[in-house]
C-alpha cells in the first residue's frame, strides 16, 4: 500500500460517499483512476464494505453495555459464537485475554431489554458460566477509522 492508497483509505474512512471526481482531485488523479485504486483496495481486502452509520439513540437503541462472558470450558466456544452471531443486540464480540473469555458490545432499547438479553438469551446459552455487565453512561468517541498515519483529510 503506497501513500496514495493510504490517502484514499483515510479519505474513505471519513467520507465513504465522496464522489470519484472529488477523491481523484484529492489524490491528484482522474476520477476513473481513483475508482480503479479503490477497486484494487476492495479486491485486496483492505476495504471490507460500506454501510450507513446509524445513530443508535435516534433509532431507539440508546442503552449500550459491555458484557464480559466466561465460558465453562473451551468446547462450548463454537456453540456460544454461533448463537451470539445471531443476536441483533450484539454489535461486537471479541475473544479477549484477562478476566473473561469474550467481551460483547451490545445495544438495547431499554434496561428491561438488556435484562432479558442477559438473563434469558445470553445465560441460556449452554456453557456460559458467568457474565459481568458494564453500562455505558456516555460515549465520547466511537469510530471505525484506523490510525493509518498522516493527517486526516
Amino acid at each position: 500500500m503506497d501513500d496514495v492508497d493510504l490517502k484514499a483509505m483515510m479519505t474513505l474512512m471519513h467520507d465513504g460517499r465522496i464522489s470519484w471526481a472529488a477523491l481523484g482531485e484529492l489524490l491528484g488523479m482522474s476520477a476513473p483512476s481513483a475508482a480503479e485504486r479503490v477497486r484494487k483496495l476492495e479486491a485486496g481486502g483492505a476495504i471490507l464494505g460500506y454501510a450507513a452509520r446509524p445513530d443508535p439513540t435516534t433509532l431507539g437503541f440508546g442503552l449500550a453495555a459491555f458484557i464480559g462472558v466466561t465460558l465453562e470450558r473451551p468446547e462450548h466456544r463454537q456453540t456460544f459464537l454461533k448463537l451470539v452471531a445471531k443476536q441483533g443486540e450484539v454489535q461486537e464480540c471479541h475473544h479477549v485475554a484477562g478476566d473473561y473469555d469474550y467481551l460483547l458490545k451490545v445495544r438495547c432499547r431499554s434496561m428491561s431489554d438488556l435484562d432479558r438479553f442477559i438473563s434469558e438469551t445470553l445465560k441460556g446459552i449452554r456453557g456460559v458460566a458467568q457474565t459481568r455487565t458494564t453500562i455505558v453512561l456516555s460515549t465520547n468517541k466511537e469510530t471505525l477509522a484506523l490510525p493509518l498515519g498522516g493527517t486526516q483529510p
